[in-house]
C-alpha cells in the first residue's frame, strides 16, 4: 500500500472518534493489551511521562517536551487528535513519523489488526510505542486522549503522571460531575508512580488524595508551589513573572505560547521539572523549551496567528472551560470589531458554550468538513437564542472568506469551536 492507501485504511476499516464520535470509543483495555502483546510490549522500552486532564493536557506535553529537548534528550511526543497530517500524532525531537514506517507498521501488523479489531485509536497508539521503541527515545511524552482510566495509553508505567485540571468534557463517558470525570482522569494513577496536579480544584481534590493515597503515589499540586502571572503578550511571546513558594525565580519567563491561561500549565510543567531535575539540567534549558516551544516541538492549531491586518487567530479551544478562557484572552487583545468563526460537533451539548461566547461579536457559523461536524444552519438557530448572532455558510473556507470580506483593518477574525473547524484553515 502507498501512504495515501494506508491511511484510507485506518481511516475507512477501522472507527474513530475525530470522525464518527461514540460508536468508536471503547471502554476497556482488552484491545491494545492484546495488540502491544502481539508487537512484543514496545511501551517497556522507554521511559514515559502520562499527561491527563480535561484542559491544557496538549499545551503542557509539549512544553514537557520542548523543556526535555533543549535539555538534550531524544524525546517522544504522542498527542492526539491530528489537525492536517495524521503523522502529528506521533512525532520524535519535533519532526513527524516518517511515512514509510505509517506504511511498514499497518503491512506488517494488518493480520493482527483483522484477528483483534482494534479501533483506530487504539492502533495509533500501538503504532506510537512502536515508533518511539525503533527511534530509540531517551523519553516520551504521552497525552491521554479521552479520559484516563480506560484509555488505551493508560498500559503505560511512566516514570511520573500529571494531570492537569478538571472540567467538563465528554459527560457521555467520563460522568455528568466534576468528581466522577475526576475519577476516570485519576486512573492515570499508578502504584508507587508520583502525581502532579496542575490545579488544586476544591470539588475535586479529594478524589485525586483518596487515589494517591491508595495508590502509595506521592502527590504533589503545583498550584501549590508555583503561583504564575502574565506580564504582557506580544506577537510571538508572552511574558510571565514566577514565583517559587513566594520567592521569585523567573522575573520575566519568555513564553512561545499565547494565552493568559497558559499560566496554569507553567506552573504545571515547571512542578514536572522539579521532579524530573535528573533530565532536566538547568534553569537555561528551562527557558529555552519554553521560549522555543513552537519550534522545538512542531506545535500548531493553538492560539495560531494566521495573518495580520486584520489579525485572523485559530485556536481549537472546545469545551467550557477551555472557551471560558479563551474569552479571557480575547479580552486582553485591543480591535475594534469581532468576527467569530464558528463550528462544532453534533454530538456535544451546547448550551453552556453559547453562554460563554461573546455577544458582542458578528458570527459566521460553518459545518467541519466530518460527519459529526453540527449543520451550519441548525447552530445558527441555536446560537440566535442566546444573542448569538450571524450567517450560516456553507464550509468553514466560505465563512472565513466572508469574515474578511467584512472585516477592518483593526478588526480581529477568530476561528474556532471545534478543532475540525481550526484543522481546515491551517
Amino acid at each position: 500500500m502507498t501512504y495515501k492507501q494506508t491511511l484510507q485504511y485506518l481511516y475507512t476499516q477501522l472507527p474513530m472518534f475525530q470522525r464518527v464520535g461514540n460508536v468508536a470509543f471503547k471502554k476497556d483495555l482488552t484491545n491494545i493489551r492484546k495488540l502491544c502483546k502481539a508487537l512484543g510490549n514496545p511501551q517497556k522500552s522507554f521511559k514515559a511521562i502520562h499527561i491527563a486532564g480535561t484542559n491544557g493536557k496538549g499545551s503542557s506535553a509539549h512544553l514537557l517536551c520542548s523543556v526535555l529537548q533543549a535539555s538534550g534528550h531524544r524525546v517522544g511526543l504522542y498527542t492526539s487528535p491530528h489537525y492536517k497530517d495524521f503523522r502529528e500524532r506521533i512525532k520524535v525531537d519535533g519532526q513527524l513519523c516518517s511515512k514509510q514506517f505509517v506504511v511498514d507498521f499497518v503491512k506488517e501488523h494488518q493480520a493482527v489488526f483483522e484477528e483483534i479489531r482494534p479501533s483506530f485509536f487504539e492502533i495509533t497508539v500501538a503504532m506510537a510505542f512502536e515508533y518511539f521503541k525503533h527511534s530509540q527515545v531517551d523519553l516520551a511524552v504521552i497525552e491521554t486522549g479521552l479520559g484516563g482510566r480506560l484509555d488505551s495509553t493508560n498500559i503505560l508505567k511512566p516514570i511520573l503522571s500529571i494531570i492537569t485540571n478538571i472540567s467538563y468534557d465528554h459527560q457521555q463517558f467520563l460522568g455528568d460531575t466534576l468528581p466522577k470525570i475526576a475519577r476516570e482522569k485519576a486512573g492515570i494513577i499508578k502504584k508507587n508512580i508520583p502525581v502532579i496536579i496542575g490545579e488544586e480544584q476544591a470539588e475535586v481534590k479529594h478524589v485525586f488524595e483518596n487515589v494517591a493515597k491508595r495508590k502509595e503515589a506521592k502527590l504533589r499540586f503545583a498550584s501549590r508551589t508555583y503561583k504564575v502571572k502574565l506580564l504582557k503578550t506580544d506577537l510571538r511571546h508572552s511574558y510571565y513573572e514566577v514565583r517559587k513558594r513566594g520567592k521569585i525565580i523567573y522575573p520575566r519567563l519568555k513564553v512561545n505560547l499565547h494565552g493568559s491561561f497558559q499560566q496554569k500549565n507553567i506552573a504545571t510543567i515547571l512542578s514536572a521539572c522539579d521532579h524530573l531535575s535528573a533530565y532536566v539540567s538547568s534553569a537555561n534549558n528551562i527557558k529555552k523549551g519554553f521560549a522555543n516551544l513552537k519550534a522545538l516541538t512542531y506545535y500548531i492549531g493553538r492560539w495560531q496567528i494566521l495573518s495580520e491586518k486584520p489579525y485572523v487567530i485559530a485556536d481549537s479551544a472546545h469545551n467550557e472551560a477551555g472557551l471560558q478562557l479563551l474569552k479571557e484572552a480575547l479580552g486582553n487583545i485591543a480591535f475594534d470589531q469581532l468576527h467569530f468563526v464558528l463550528g462544532t460537533v453534533a454530538d456535544k451539548s451546547r448550551e453552556k458554550l453559547f453562554r460563554i461566547l461573546p455577544d458582542n461579536a458578528t458570527y459566521y457559523f460553518a459545518k467541519a468538513d466530518i460527519p459529526r461536524g453540527l449543520d451550519a444552519k441548525i447552530l445558527q438557530n441555536e446560537a440566535a437564542q442566546f444573542g448569538l448572532k450571524g450567517r450560516a455558510y456553507s464550509s468553514v473556507k466560505n465563512a472565513l472568506r466572508a469574515a474578511k470580506r467584512a472585516a477592518k483593518t483593526n478588526d480581529l477574525i477568530f476561528i474556532g469551536g471545534s478543532i475540525f473547524v481550526v484543522a481546515e484553515v491551517l
